[in-house]
């Protein structure tokens, strides 16, 4: 099926980014806590939960860490925590898209809004950047052994991926967002864990800059994912392979 051109550089920098192991396990605990308060301890009866368990075994994240953080959650003292989206534009008219997780909601967006001004960025109104990201589904893991290629890609399309891609011996798998717990389901099924399995914002519109307005546009991409009320970050930028070494 056609490949992952429009997100593999934003895949291939988040790898880059998650080698910052301190703050990828505060998010990592955070969503575990998040996920275990809202829907219960029990990842069988809780898929966010089984999902968050998932993600952090494959960042590596000691089973004693993902336990305390259940438990956290799962306790009646348990930090409140409220999710909530920011959009807005960096210089040159790449669109940045940003999930946070927060115990204080002025704290938050101060932080953001101070981000996205010291960086030649404005922030928006949440809505405005709708038309320019798809909420998919994003599952990836190592080529199973044992298991022909074909016949397991045609599995995974009976059970709604839209695209399946492999490249460096990995399945890079995307499908609808509706379609997410059905290819949960099967991967399951086909005793496949997924390294990581995401709600992702895939952009359907990139913009192509030049070295220097790369450079720019990424220290405010930096600043975001840098704080640790931030989840995630999204953008459209189309990073040339040429331009990886820049960031």
């Amino acid at each position: 099926m056609a490949g992952h051109s429009k997100w593999a550089n934003i895949k291939r920098r988040k790898g880059a980014q998650d080698a910052k192991r301190g703050k990828m396990f505060t998010k990592l605990i955070k969503e575990l806590t998040v996920a275990a308060k809202n829907g219960g301890a029990d990842p069988e009866s809780n898929p966010r939960l089984r999902l968050a368990i998932q993600n952090a075994k494959g960042a590596n994240m000691p089973k004693d860490n993902i336990e305390r953080a259940i438990n956290k959650g799962a306790g009646a003292d348990s930090t409140d925590y409220i999710e909530t989206t920011y959009e807005g534009y960096g210089s040159n008219g790449v669109a940045v898209f940003v999930e946070a997780t927060t115990d204080n909601l002025n704290r938050t967006v101060s932080a953001v809004r101070a981000a996205f001004s010291k960086y030649g960025g404005s922030l928006g109104t949440n809505g405005s950047l709708e038309f320019i990201f798809d909420r998919k589904g994003v599952f990836s893991f190592p080529q199973p052994e044992g298991i022909d290629f074909d016949e397991l890609t045609l599995d995974l399309i009976d059970a709604g991926a839209e695209e399946v891609e492999i490249e460096d011996g990995y399945f890079h798998i995307t499908c609808s967002i509706e379609d997410f717990g059905n290819l949960q389901r099967k991967l399951d099924a086909l005793k496949i864990e997924p390294e990581s399995a995401e709600a992702e914002r895939i952009p359907n519109t990139t913009v192509a800059l030049d070295d220097e307005q790369l450079a720019k546009v990424y220290k405010l991409i930096e600043s975001l994912e840098d704080d640790d009320d931030v989840q995630k970050v999204y953008h459209n930028i189309d990073i040339k392979e040429e331009q990886m070494a820049l960031i």
